[in-house]
Order: C-alpha cells, then structure tokens, then sequence
C-alpha cells in the first residue's frame, strides 16, 4: 500500500483549496476579456458560466463521492465509459493545466517585478512545489493564508467602487450584445470557475469522501460566485462595459477611477497572491492526476511513486515543478486562457457524461444533460485560435493513445 496517499484533509481544507484555485487570478485577468466579447451582457454571460459550473460541480460531487481516489475525471471516465474516455480526459488536464500553471506563474512575475517576470515566476514555481512536497495539509494551510489575504483586497475593491462617487447604476445594462459574444464570454470567463475539481482531484487524501466531497464542492463554487458577481458589478458600475474591455488591470483601474489611486498597488499585491494560490492548487491538482494515470502505464509508472513520509506523490510533483518552471523561463503563455478553458471544458464535458451513467434520479440526469450541452456549447464558442489549438492537442493525445494501445496488443501467431 506504499503507492496510497493519506486522508487527511476536511470539509474545510478541502473548501479552501477550492477556492484557492478559483479566486485566483481568473477574477483579476478575466474580466476584461470576457467583457470584450459580451458587451453589456457580461453578467449575463457570468451568470451562464456559473450555470455551467454548477451542472459539472453537481456531476464531479457525486462522481468523487463514488470514485475517492487521485485523478479526478480520468478516473470517472475510465470507470464509468471506458479507459479511452478517462484518458482522453486526463490528457487534456495534465497537458492544458501545466500550460496554465506557467502563466499563473507568469502573472506573478508580471505582478511583482515586470523587468524580471520569468526570474520571478520561475521562483514561484520552485518554491510552491516544495511546499506541496512537505505535504497536503501544508499546502492547505498556505492557500487558507493566500485565500484570506485575496478575499479581503476583493472586498476592498468592492467597497471603495460602490460608495464612490463614480459609480453608476446604468453602467450595468452596458451597451448591445448578440448570442454569440454572450457564449464566447462566459467560455472565458469559466476559466475563473474551474477551480473546484481540486477537490475532486485530491479526493484520495479527503477524509470520510462521501460525505465531505459533496459538501465541499458547491460550498466552493457557491462562495466563489458570490465574490465574483460582487467584483464584476463594482467594477462594471466604475468602468463601464468598454472602459472594463479596454483595461489590462481592470480591478486596479476601477479603485484609481473611484479615486483610491493609493489602493491599485494593494490590488497589484492580491493578484499576485491571487495568482500563486491558482498555481499552488493547480499543482496539486496536475501532480495528482499525473500519480493516476501512471498508476494505469499512461505516463511514466515512476510518477506514481508516493513519499513514505509526507504522503505525496512525489516524483509526479517534481515532474510538474520541473516542466512548469521551464515553460515560465523560456515562453508567455498568459495566452494560454482560451486553450485551458477548452480543455477543461472537455474535461467536464466527460464527467457529465459520466455521471449520466449513474442512472440516478431524474434531476440528477437533467444537471448532468444540461452540464455536457453547456461544456460542447462553450467549447466551440471559444475564439477559434483556443477551439483549434485545444483539438490539435487532444488529437494527438488520441493518436498516443492508439498506438499504445496497439504496441501494448498481445501478439497472435508463431
């Protein structure tokens, strides 16, 4: 039982790496986008992205609860539709996610030293896997701290936008908008939603998973709406629909046009905490369903060793450090957005399908139907750079597959 990772984590801890993972650097970088494609219906387009969250949160729940093991959706694909499905799905996670964690990394360095962003970030990166080798509940001690500190700047800017004077009620309704520009902003904006499967990806290490997994994962999702609809009203009653489009740091452009210039480099400080608690969680998230699927010879059986100490999976966090630290010293990947967002949209769509399998109560099915129509609706809505680039990927992760499969295939014949 060497190769077992230990329970240890609560409702509680697992709620914080949730949100660790969510109110991150999403709120402080996708805001602008996503306002660049809905116009005035960027709420509207927040409210689609919850809805979609919530359906995949609601599917991973019950899934996690049946399946508490590492891994996450590769491990409900491959019990519930086949070891293909699973792959597929912990391909597009490892692959896009460890492109994700390099531009969270990136973002801190942004952040923190503009000159010297890929020192920064490649520091970053180095010193959030060694925090994650010391152990789980060390890491969720650190993302308790990172989520307290990011809540309460988020709250700042919240405060300082409304009871300004330059706040306008109107600026709400925003200007036109069309179906199209709706679905393509809340594809961006699910990015800052696609936290919450942290849980379910550590749901090895979660004590009493049944109980606490359902529990953690709405709780999470819940919180995290109700900041970010917070966030985007206050900042949209400052900025307005085109000033918040035009904006490369909105939330610090909305407390200098509310007139607390002297706060922007507080908000400067949250996103970057914000954005080394996303890749702290991202890192877990990655290493441990890297630990599954070498446990099943799709990567690196090595990767599944566990640490007799800490209980980790230590080489498998080591590996993702690695890769992640070179990738944020030699490229800027912050374009990355759109291709995590279809890639995890992918990711949930298999776990929706997954869950409609359960062959449950028919609210369970609804949630599940409606959670993989929002994912493939989503996905396709993403600008077609993100679309392309996110097939091409898991094409070849297809193409990998097959070949394995057929090097792997016992031979007939003398």
């Amino acid at each position: 039982m060497e190769n077992e990772l230990k329970r240890t984590l609560g409702v509680c801890d697992a709620v914080v790496v949730g949100l660790g993972a969510m109110v991150g650097a999403g709120i402080f970088a996708a805001l602008a986008p996503a306002a660049g494609a809905a116009g005035g219906g960027l709420l509207a387009a927040l409210a689609v992205a919850a809805l979609v969250a919530y359906c995949n949160a609601w599917s991973s729940a019950r899934l996690a609860a049946r399946y508490p093991a590492s891994g996450g959706t590769y491990v409900y694909g491959r019990e519930r539709l086949g070891p293909f499905w699973g792959y597929l799905a912990g391909w597009g996670f490892v692959v896009g996610k460890t492109a994700s964690c390099a531009a969270m990394a990136l973002t801190v360095g942004a952040y923190v030293w503009p000159g010297r962003q890929h020192a920064v970030a490649v520091a970053a990166v180095v010193a959030l896997t060694a925090a994650g080798y010391g152990g789980v509940q060390k890491s969720a001690r650190i993302a308790r701290l990172i989520v307290a500190a990011v809540l309460a700047v988020l709250a700042g800017v919240v405060v300082v936008c409304l009871s300004s004077g330059a706040a306008d009620p109107g600026a709400l309704a925003g200007g036109g908008w069309g179906a199209a520009g709706l679905l393509q902003g809340a594809g961006l904006l699910f990015f800052a939603f696609a936290g919450y499967a942290r849980i379910a990806t550590l749901g090895e290490e979660v004590r009493d998973p049944a109980r606490t997994i359902p529990r953690a994962v709405p709780l999470a999702l819940g919180i995290a709406l109700l900041v970010y609809a917070a966030v985007a009203v206050a900042v949209l009653s400052v900025l307005g629909t085109d000033g918040l489009a035009a904006s490369a740091a909105p939330l610090a452009d909305a407390v200098r046009a509310a007139g607390w210039p002297g706060l922007a480099p507080v908000v400067r400080a949250g996103a970057a905490l914000a954005a080394l608690g996303s890749l702290l969680a991202l890192v877990l998230g990655v290493s441990r369903t890297a630990l599954a699927m070498a446990r099943d010879g799709h990567l690196p059986r090595a990767l599944a060793a566990v640490h007799p100490r800490h209980q980790v999976p230590h080489h498998a966090e080591l590996a993702v450090g690695a890769v992640v630290a070179v990738l944020a010293a030699t490229a800027d990947l912050r374009g990355a957005i759109g291709f995590s967002s279809f890639g995890v949209l992918v990711y949930y769509a298999i776990a929706n399908a997954s869950a409609w399998t359960l062959g449950s109560a028919v609210k369970d099915r609804a949630v599940a139907a409606v959670g993989l129509s929002g994912c493939v609706v989503l996905a396709c809505a993403l600008p077609l750079a993100s679309a392309v680039s996110g097939a091409a990927v898991l094409a070849v992760g297809a193409l990998v597959y097959a070949v394995r499969r057929g090097g792997l295939r016992p031979r007939t014949g003398s």
